[in-house]
């Protein structure tokens, strides 16, 4: 199930982007390019460190898919595809936190 609810929204917020018509929330960001997605992303992140630390789980949830959703319209204002995250989080799959980052430091 996930994997299919984050399939669909990489497609509409692509579909965000190409469209013509009517301006969305999403194309509202995109088309204020990569500063205006990666600011939203930010605050989407302190968002979800106040509720982590000082709300309710339903608020930390709803907090995690606005920071989801954020990333998800970075990335496309970016064209960086999704899998080619996945891709990376895959790589890194049954290795070591520490040994990973160790890896990335020295490269």
């Amino acid at each position: 199930m996930s994997e299919d609810v984050l399939e669909q929204l990489v497609r509409t917020v692509r579909e965000r982007r190409l469209s013509t018509g009517e301006k969305s929330y999403t194309r509202h960001l995109l088309d204020g390019g990569v500063e205006r997605c990666a600011k939203k992303l930010g605050e989407e992140a302190f968002e979800v460190v106040i509720a982590a630390l000082a709300q309710s789980d339903e608020a930390l949830k709803g907090e995690a898919a606005d920071l989801i959703y954020h990333l998800i319209v970075l990335l496309e204002a970016r064209d960086i595809p999704l899998d080619d995250v996945l891709a990376v989080l895959a790589t890194r799959s049954g290795r070591s936190g520490h040994d990973e980052k160790a890896g990335r430091a020295s490269g």
